[in-house]
């Protein structure tokens, strides 16, 4: 797992717990490391980020003067032990070092400068190196580390500032020409340029990272967002960003308190760059821990995926495969499905069954799909409250779930609920329902063929009779990803073709990513079915506006249903259900990165295709550039009927 970095992990074994603040500090100059560890140790820091070689220490290599040097190159590896080295230290490349120059000696000389460095942090166990852009080409730079990381073990991470300095320093002066006014950043995006680049030409590579330099002036809200879709594994925070209090003490703006709110999200690690203008270092982190303890709290979302957090896992297949225990208790603990599908079930009782007639009238509950009884319990607590009189059918196909139904049955439910053990597409009943009830919805509304089991379903229901849920709507948006874009890219499976990996779709639990246009709705499906001619097949062409040069890397899928009524449940980001936590959105890659330009349009394919066997997605994209059908035919994805 790389959600931790592993020189973290003798001081804090346990980051994912997110209990406190992971924070170093990146030194200009390191005489004495050992003593300098000590004292950022005392201080409250984790590490430090110090330079591989001395800043003075410039070499000439071209014509070989730097082989009579007779004092050692850097201080030698015996300064610390090597669990120092690998748990304490992020090596610092030399700044100077310009392998893009377009004079010959000066690139060759950096060439050379640069192989040392990146054999001695290699030589010396590092956990990571950091680079700094501050610049446009840094294709060669790129390159010569690209050639590095399948033969080192240390992460690469990418100093980029956040905003460039020349649009700092251009404000600056206007600010200062005017009236004085305060002047917002026009971000050009041309150092999110320079990090695509580099990105880009290392491949999308999952060792090399952004370490995302924060500015004083922050840019627009939509550029910070383009920012946080990107793989950042750590911050960089200048001293000289931080205000003083009334107390004398470091603090920083509340915009930069909310940026730093949703970095927090992200997991990432922090460094405090430059002198110290508040008295000691330690404020800096004292200041950074009370905003990590005054953060919001948890919702019950984020509590139950924490270390979930952008993890590609493949959809459930319930109408295929049994469930085990451990996949029914997750279903079973949330707070909010059972409650709303409770109160559907309690407004369609009383719909159905008027106060003059509950004392004369039965009504007839088909729960298909019982599982471990939730949705049974739900109907009996519904009819309670509403005061009706019902009967269940608990129609099952899980010989293992039955056992618990049939438990749940003598000790709890008596004659009031029947268990029925075999496929709902095959059940044969002895009457016909008023209310047929499933929870068959997936990430994606209809991907675990509930339009085909209910379908087949909808014979049990008496003549208007209702379904619940009662229609569902699936949702698409484009997304900025790299981070699942690499994640996706690692899956590979010996006997699927070698694209398979992006004709997947992914459950995941979306963290850091950019949403390049709002989620718009694709496939509806709605019980009963009234279509004479039932065909659960769909075609929809959506396209979706680009407000800001980006990169697409996929597609998130959402979903909401109607239950019954105004009765909803929704995973859709701008109408999500409060503490609903039952699905985590869905994720259909593309094979390759989409470049964006601001005013793009992106008009996105999409198919739900069937045959007698299995259900499938395609998908592809016609604008700005053509991408090719994703998963035609179903040959790497599908789901059994």
């Amino acid at each position: 797992c790389d959600r931790v970095a592993p020189y973290l992990v003798k001081m804090n074994v346990n980051m994912t717990a997110r209990k406190k603040v992971s924070c170093g500090v990146t030194l200009c100059s390191v005489p004495d490391i050992s003593s300098d560890l000590e004292l950022i140790s005392h201080a409250g820091y984790e590490f430090i980020v110090a330079p591989i070689i001395h800043p003075r220490n410039r070499r000439e290599l071209v014509n070989g003067t730097c082989k009579e040097r007779v004092l050692p190159l850097t201080r030698p590896d015996l300064c610390l032990s090597g669990q120092d080295w690998s748990t304490l230290v992020v090596g610092k490349l030399s700044p100077y070092l310009n392998v893009d120059s377009p004079i010959l000696d000066v690139r060759h000389n950096a060439e050379l400068a640069l192989e040392q460095e990146l054999m001695y942090a290699s030589h010396l166990g590092l956990p990571a190196i950091m680079i700094k852009l501050s610049h446009g080409n840094n294709v060669n730079f790129a390159r010569i580390i690209n050639s590095k990381l399948t033969i080192t073990n240390y992460q690469v991470w990418v100093h980029v500032p956040m905003v460039a300095y020349s649009e700092l320093s251009s404000q600056y002066f206007t600010s200062h020409e005017g009236k004085g006014d305060e002047c917002e950043i026009n971000d050009s995006g041309i150092t999110w340029e320079w990090w695509q680049q580099f990105h880009n030409v290392c491949n999308v590579e999952k060792k090399v990272s952004l370490a995302l330099e924060i500015s004083a002036n922050l840019p627009s809200e939509e550029v910070i967002n383009r920012w946080l879709g990107e793989p950042i594994r750590c911050v960089i925070l200048p001293t000289h960003i931080f205000l003083t209090n009334k107390k004398s003490y470091p603090v920083l703006s509340q915009s930069h308190q909310r940026l730093l709110a949703s970095l927090f999200q992200l997991d990432v690690q922090f460094v405090i760059q430059g002198s110290s203008r508040h008295g000691n270092l330690k404020y800096y982190l004292h200041y950074l821990e009370h905003l990590w303890q005054m953060r919001p709290q948890d919702d019950p979302l984020s509590s139950f995926a924490q270390g979930y957090e952008d993890l590609l896992q493949c959809p459930l297949q319930p109408l295929a495969d049994n469930l085990e225990t451990r996949t029914y208790e997750i279903f079973e603990i949330d707070p909010v499905k059972y409650r709303e599908y409770q109160r559907a079930m309690q407004e369609a009782y009383t719909d159905m069954v008027p106060e003059e007639e509950k004392e004369s009238r039965q009504l007839v509950v088909m729960v298909v799909g019982a599982g471990r009884g939730p949705l049974v319990r739900a109907a009996l607590s519904a009819a309670d409250n509403a005061n009706r009189s019902i009967k269940v059918y608990a129609v099952e196909k899980n010989p293992n779930a039955i056992v618990t139904l049939l438990t749940l049955k003598e000790e709890l439910w008596g004659d009031s609920v029947t268990v029925v053990s075999c496929d709902m597409r095959e059940f044969c009943p002895p009457e016909k329902a008023d209310i047929l009830v499933s929870e068959l919805l997936g990430s994606f509304g209809d991907n675990e063929l509930s339009p085909e089991c209910l379908d087949g379903a909808q014979k049990f229901l008496k003549e208007g009779g209702i379904s619940i849920p009662a229609s569902y709507t699936s949702y698409l948006s484009p997304i900025q990803s790299p981070k699942l874009f690499a994640e996706a890219r690692s899956i590979r499976e010996i006997d699927k073709n070698p694209q398979a990996c992006f004709e997947t779709p992914y459950v995941v639990h979306l963290q850091n990513k950019n949403e390049i246009d709002k989620p718009q709705p694709l496939f509806t499906f709605s019980h009963p079915n009234q279509d004479k001619v039932k065909d659960n097949n769909r075609y929809k062409c959506l396209s979706f506006e680009v407000s800001q040069d980006c990169a697409m890397h996929g597609l998130a899928g959402y979903f909401e249903t109607v239950l019954y009524k105004d009765v909803t449940l929704s995973i859709v980001p701008d109408t999500r259900s409060l503490k609903l936590f039952s699905w985590f959105p869905i994720l259909f890659p593309i094979k390759e990165p989409l470049p964006l330009k601001q005013g793009d349009t992106v008009d996105v394919h999409f198919w739900r295709l069937n045959n007698q066997k299995s259900v499938w997605y395609e998908w592809c994209i016609t604008s700005p550039a053509y991408v090719p059908v994703h998963n035609p035919n179903g040959r790497s994805y599908s789901m059994s009927l």
